[in-house]
Order: structure tokens, then sequence, then C-alpha cells
């Protein structure tokens, strides 16, 4: 959760606790590889806080451990048919997570002032961002180039995916390969994205002006509002050598309950959950972010459907896949990183990354499973 939507997250559980004046809740944020790492080493032990919020992934690995509870049997059915199907994360037949938002996924995001028009084409992306650094000696595109989540949608866009339907990693195929030439080709033949960057480093330029788009999620519409910036929403252009949308991962933001909490505070915690499911709590974080609500009953509501920002997210979602929720996706974003560092920083080719990226994850694997 980024610092504006934790302040925000900050008064509505002032507003809980003003009507249940009994309970005391402290919110903690963690960073997501933080939060998950720490929620698991102190769930194991009997500890941790008795509700995680953050992606779908981080289910696959928590159920496995069995440190957090299944939902089915705390929330009755009539209440969950309230939710989009999609914001109900299931693993062996049980409920593990309700999400208050779905999508979470990456999409284009440009700065109406310096580009009116997203292009809908990568041919035209090129062709624009040429136009625009050589003009502006700005960048026409940036992202986070450290995370290979914010690769995902190049892989797709070449017919690629990270795993098989059982699980086995298919990272050493083609469509890496000319996923990681076409990326560094932006850099190195077209010049439109920049040397190197991190997140911050893109997150700056985009809110600066000296870049016209930006790869991102939607937990960075909050800060590019307060950065009053004029913005708008769009599919990560269309790959016309493949016939392909490149497609990001898709994955709902939800609330899981620490299977070491004592029965007796079970109760509370529920109906504390429900509070933050509510729409009127979902509404607020829809109206400051432009997330996409979960209770299909606010779909209608004139704050979504008037909504540019959202109606954007909501059509770059229409082509994304939904992110495996199994354990062994951690151990393939572990493997993937060095390699995919590695090509950027051209100690590895993009076939020596491929093929590395598909030992290393099959070893990681197996580490996990012994």
């Amino acid at each position: 959760m980024h610092p504006d939507e934790q302040e925000e997250f900050n008064k509505i559980l002032q507003e809980y606790m003003a009507q249940n004046p009994d309970i005391k809740i402290t919110a903690l944020y963690k960073e997501t590889e933080t939060l998950r790492s720490g929620f698991q080493i102190a769930a194991i032990g009997g500890a941790g806080p008795d509700i995680v919020w953050g992606p779908s992934d981080q289910v696959g690995p928590f159920e496995a451990m069995g440190i957090i509870l299944p939902l089915d049997t705390l929330f009755d059915k009539k209440y969950l048919s309230k939710f989009d199907p999609k914001a109900l994360v299931y693993g062996h037949g049980h409920l593990y997570s309700i999400a208050d938002k779905i999508g979470n996924h990456l999409m284009l995001i440009y700065n109406k002032s310096l580009l009116p028009d997203p292009p809908r084409t990568m041919d035209e992306l090129i062709a624009d961002g040429e136009k625009f650094d050589e003009a502006t000696k700005g960048h026409a595109l940036v992202w986070n180039y450290t995370e290979p989540y914010f690769f995902i949608p190049f892989l797709t866009g070449f017919n690629g995916w990270v795993m098989d339907s059982l699980g086995n990693p298919t990272l050493d195929t083609q469509a890496m390969i000319s996923a990681l030439e076409f990326m560094k080709d932006l850099r190195d033949k077209y010049e439109i994205i920049p040397k190197s960057c991190d997140y911050e480093t893109a997150d700056a330029l985009f809110k600066e002006g000296k870049a016209e788009m930006i790869i991102n999620g939607p937990w960075s519409f909050g800060s590019y509002k307060r950065a009053g910036l004029d913005f708008g929403v769009a599919r990560i252009p269309f790959m016309k050598e493949t016939g392909l949308w490149p497609a990001p991962m898709v994955s709902p933001m939800g609330y899981s309950i620490n299977a070491s909490i004592p029965s007796w505070k079970i109760p509370e915690v529920v109906k504390f959950v429900r509070f933050l499911l509510s729409p009127q709590v979902q509404l607020e974080f829809t109206t400051h972010f432009e997330t996409i609500p979960t209770l299909t009953e606010l779909y209608n509501d004139t704050s979504v459907q008037n909504n540019e920002v959202i109606k954007g997210s909501e059509d770059e979602m229409e082509v994304g896949r939904p992110m495996p929720i199994i354990p062994e996706l951690r151990a393939i974003w572990d493997a993937m990183r060095p390699s995919y560092q590695a090509v950027l920083g051209g100690t590895e080719t993009p076939e020596q990354a491929a093929k590395e990226m598909q030992r290393s994850a099959v070893q990681k694997i197996k580490e996990m499973n012994e």
C-alpha cells in the first residue's frame, strides 16, 4: 500500500475505532516482499498480525504453510455472492482471500499535455518516441527495469508465459528471447527509454514531465493526481509482429486471516474485515485512487461509470492474464530477476538469460519442495 493510500487507510481505521471504542487497531505497512517473508516467519511461530492484505500470489505459499484460515467457514455464501468472482481467491477448494480491489495490473499511463492520443501499436510508440526524444531530449517511455513483474507484458506480447498448467517453469523459450531482444532494442536501437531505470527513477521522470508515458499500475494513480498531472490510461500497445496484445498479470488485492489468532478473537476480526470490504470503504478508495471495487453493486455507481481512468484500467484488464497463486511463482520470480537484469547490464545475451532463468527456476522449485 503506497503512502497516499496508507493515509486514507489510517482515516478509515480511526473511523472504525471511533465506532467501536473498545477496539484498538494498529496498521503495519511493509513493502510486498518484506511483508511476505515477515508474515511467514511470524505466523509460523504463532505470532504476526491478525489480518494480512496483499496481492493474490502470496496466498499460494501462505496456504501451503497453513498460516492463513479458510474463509469459507467464516463468511457465508450469501455474503460472498455479492463479490465479483475475481475477488475470491481459492486454494485446494477453500477460500483464502477476499479482495477489496481487482486488477493490480500494469498498463500504459500517458501525460495528456505531452501526448494527447496514446499509441495503439508498438510501431506507433517507437515512431512517436523517436520524435519526442529528438525534440526534447527526454524519454518517450519509462518503467521499472529492475523487476521481472514489469517484463511480463513484453513476454506475453511474444506469446510467452512463466509456467505451464502444472506449475513447471517455461522460461527457456523463443518468446522469452524475442521479448528480451525487443526490450533491449527499445533502449539501444530506438533509444526511446532510459539507459537504466528503477521504479523511483521512472516515477520521477513521469511526474516531472520528462517522460510521455510510463508502464505502471493503479497504485500510482493517487500520486499522479497529487502531482497535478493530467493523465490518461490505455492498453500497452499492440504487437503487430505477433498479432497479440501484451497481457499484464492481473490479481486481486485482498484480506486473509492469520491462522494463529485465538478463537475468541475471530468474530471481531471477521467484523472488521467486513467493514473494510463494505461499499462505503471501497468507494472511498475508488474515489481517491481510481481503484476497481469488488462488490458488484458498485459497478453502476456514477463514481465508477463516469471515471475514464477506471474505464481505461478495465480495458487493459480485459487482455490480462490471472496471476498464478501457486508457490512455484515465487521461485520463478527469483530465478528471472538476475538474468533479466544481466541482459540489461550487457553481461548475458537473451539466449543465455533464457537458459539460466529456466535452470535456476527448476533448481529453486526443487529446493523449495525438498
